[in-house]
């Protein structure tokens, strides 16, 4: 707990801080994701393989004649990384190319691509969009089926994995909800989030998982850190043979993160949904 504490004290996040507009790769924070996972007790063998997808729309540099450039950035950084990226520090980082010049879009990609999978402990894979290229993010949903509309009673605001049920029904579907919230760990401001589950195994009620969902109202933890707490909990509890869970975060600071966890299928497409 001690050195969990250590790590946290080290980080902007919550602090008061002096904002630059030039190239400053320092600003960049990591933070060790064995810290969550010792409480998971999954430090040496994760049960699912995934990525950290980041979508930024406040890019903006100067080109070699000092014009401003702006693009759309995509970040995926490998949740078998030693560290995840913390998002204030990469706010401000974001914020040091504001006038830094940079004769070429590939050469600012290169920049962005050393310094995050530096950060980051090992390879990211970063990919910038032209404003010509805009045009192609169109809106989408998530998949699957919708439990919103289910009337339940809510009267936990904490998780806990024995609100989770199932039946004997062996069943393969897909359910999705946008009624995900949780806090940030320093700060507790909230982050909000739309969730989706696929999964093959015992047919997990969907009021019950609703309800465990809803419970991470008042919890404080990283957005990866809930996406691994969700799939931790539903594969002790439920017992799947086949589980994915991805949550897509709304944007702050022209960030938003959608960490996507699966023990069976590949990431799903990089879609933005309407409150992103």
């Amino acid at each position: 707990m001690t050195q969990q504490n250590d790590n946290l004290q080290q980080l902007s996040l919550g602090k008061a801080v002096e904002y630059t507009d030039q190239y400053a790769p320092h600003l960049l924070q990591g933070v060790p994701r064995s810290m969550n996972r010792q409480e998971l007790n999954i430090v040496e063998n994760q049960p699912f393989h995934g990525e950290d997808i980041w979508n930024g729309y406040e890019l903006s540099w100067l080109n070699d004649k000092g014009k401003p450039c702006v693009a759309i950035m995509q970040v995926r950084v490998p949740a078998t990384s030693p560290n995840l990226i913390e998002s204030k520090s990469f706010k401000l980082y974001l914020n040091g190319f504001n006038q830094t010049r940079v004769n070429t879009i590939d050469e600012l990609q290169r920049m962005l691509q050393h310094d995050l999978s530096q950060c980051a402990g090992q390879q990211v894979e970063v990919t910038l969009f032209t404003p010509a290229q805009f045009a192609t993010f169109n809106v989408v949903s998530l998949p699957g089926t919708n439990i919103d509309l289910l009337d339940i009673e809510v009267n936990q605001y904490q998780p806990n994995v024995s609100i989770l049920e199932t039946s004997n029904n062996v069943v393969s579907e897909t359910l999705c909800s946008d009624l995900l919230k949780s806090n940030c760990l320093i700060t507790h401001q909230p982050d909000w989030a739309s969730i989706a589950i696929r999964y093959e195994g015992p047919a997990i009620d969907h009021a019950s998982f609703l309800r465990y969902l809803i419970s991470f109202r008042q919890h404080n933890e990283f957005h990866e850190q809930c996406v691994e707490r969700i799939f931790c909990d539903i594969q002790q509890q439920c017992k799947p043979d086949k589980l994915t869970v991805y949550a897509r975060y709304t944007r702050r600071g022209g960030l938003d993160i959608n960490p996507f966890r699966s023990n069976f299928e590949p990431c799903w497409p990089n879609g933005r949904l309407a409150r992103q």
